[in-house]
C-alpha cells in the first residue's frame, strides 16, 4: 500500500472535507475544537485499503487498488462516509472493523485528552484511531495501541507508517494492558468488555480516565487510589466484543416479561448488566419501578474486592456484582 494517484487523492481530501463538516455539523467536537483538525489532517482511506460491505449477495469487497476507476470512486467514498466499516472477517464472523467517524469524535471528546498524556488504545484495528491520538497529542512516542491479533497489528503498524505516524504498535492481550508502556493518563477501549480488567486500573496514573464500551453503552472511569469509579454516557453504542475475555451469557428465561420490553434497548441493556445476578422478571420488576431508567443513570465501581454496577448511587439499593 502506499499512495494512491492524484485523483483518488484529490477525490479523498473533498470527501475528508464533507465528513469533517458533517461531524461538525452535530457538534461532537463543541466542546473540544482541537479534535476537528485532527479528522483534517488524517486520511482515512489510508487505513481502510479494502473494506467490506454488505449486500444481497453476502459482502462485498472494496478496495484501493482496483483497475476499474468507478469501483475506486466508490471505495474512497466509503472510506469517508460516517458509517462503520467492515475491514476483516472470518468465517461470517466480523473480527475488527474501522468505528464510525462521528462517534470516534465523541468518544475521544469523552476521553479528555490533555497534552502530554500517556494514551493507551485497547483494540488497534485500522489504526486510524491511534493516528488521531498521535496527531493531538503531536508526539506518536505518547500512543500506545495493543491488539491480540498479530495481523491487525501489523496491518495497523503498516496503515499507520504510510499515513506517517509511529505510535507503539503492541500485538498482546488488551485486557492485561501494556504494563511496559505504563503508567497511563487515559486508556480508551474500542471492543466491548464484560467487566472492566483490574489490569487497566492498576495500569493507570491517579486521576486517570478510561472509557470503554459496556454492554451497548460507554462507560466513563476515573482512578483514584487503586480503584476506578464512574457512569455511562446517555449514548447506545455497540461494538466488537474483546477478544480473551469470552462473551457474557446468555440471558436466561425471559418469560413473563412482555415483549414491549424484550424490544426495548434500554432493558436489555440493563438485562445484560445483571446476567447471572438478576432473572430476566426481576431485572424487569427494577426496570419498570424505577421508571425504565436510561444508561447516565447506571454506574460502575471497580473495587479491590470485585467490581459493582449500581443504579443512580452506589450505597444502593440497586447495586449488583457485574457478570465479569
Amino acid at each position: 500500500m502506499g499512495a494512491y494517484d492524484s485523483d483518488t487523492e484529490g477525490l479523498a481530501a473533498v470527501a475528508r472535507g464533507e465528513l469533517v463538516r458533517e461531524i461538525d455539523a452535530e457538534g461532537a467536537w463543541a466542546a473540544e475544537p482541537v479534535w476537528r483538525e485532527a479528522f483534517e489532517a488524517v486520511p482515512r482511506h489510508l487505513f481502510v485499503p479494502y473494506y467490506y460491505v454488505a449486500g444481497e449477495r453476502g459482502y462485498e469487497r472494496r478496495w484501493g487498488e482496483s483497475p476499474d476507476r468507478a469501483a475506486r470512486e466508490r471505495w474512497v467514498r466509503g472510506a469517508y462516509e460516517d458509517v462503520p466499516l467492515a475491514t476483516r472477517l472470518r468465517d461470517g464472523e466480523l473480527l475488527s472493523s474501522s468505528s464510525q467517524p462521528s462517534l470516534m469524535a465523541r468518544m475521544l471528546v469523552e476521553l479528555r485528552v490533555g497534552d502530554g498524556h500517556r494514551v493507551l488504545e485497547v483494540g488497534a484495528g485500522t489504526g486510524y484511531n491511534a493516528a488521531l491520538l498521535a496527531r493531538r497529542l503531536g508526539d506518536d512516542a505518547l500512543v500506545t495501541t495493543v491488539d491480540v491479533e498479530p495481523e491487525i497489528a501489523e496491518s495497523a503498524r503498516r496503515h499507520l507508517a504510510v499515513a506517517g505516524y509511529r505510535p507503539v504498535v503492541v500485538t498482546g492481550d488488551g485486557a492485561r494492558g501494556v504494563p511496559e508502556r505504563a503508567p497511563f493518563d487515559r486508556i480508551i477501549a474500542t471492543c466491548a468488555v464484560p467487566g472492566v480488567p483490574r489490569a487497566w486500573v492498576g495500569q493507570c496514573a491517579e486521576g486517570a480516565r478510561i472509557l470503554t464500551p459496556a454492554s451497548t453503552g460507554l462507560l466513563a472511569l476515573t482512578v483514584r487510589g487503586g480503584c476506578a469509579e464512574g457512569r455511562f454516557l446517555p449514548s447506545a453504542a455497540f461494538f466488537v466484543p474483546l477478544r480473551g475475555m469470552g462473551r457474557a451469557a446468555e440471558a436466561g428465561d425471559l418469560g413473563g416479561v412482555p415483549s414491549r420490553a424484550l424490544e426495548d434497548e434500554l432493558f436489555r441493556f440493563l438485562l445484560e448488566l445483571t446476567q447471572g445476578v438478576l432473572t430476566a422478571r426481576e431485572a424487569y420488576a427494577v426496570w419498570v419501578r424505577e421508571g425504565m431508567p436510561g444508561r447516565e443513570r447506571y454506574g460502575v465501581s471497580v473495587e479491590k474486592d470485585g467490581e459493582w454496577v449500581w443504579l443512580d448511587d452506589r450505597e444502593g439499593p440497586c447495586v449488583w456484582p457485574l457478570p465479569v
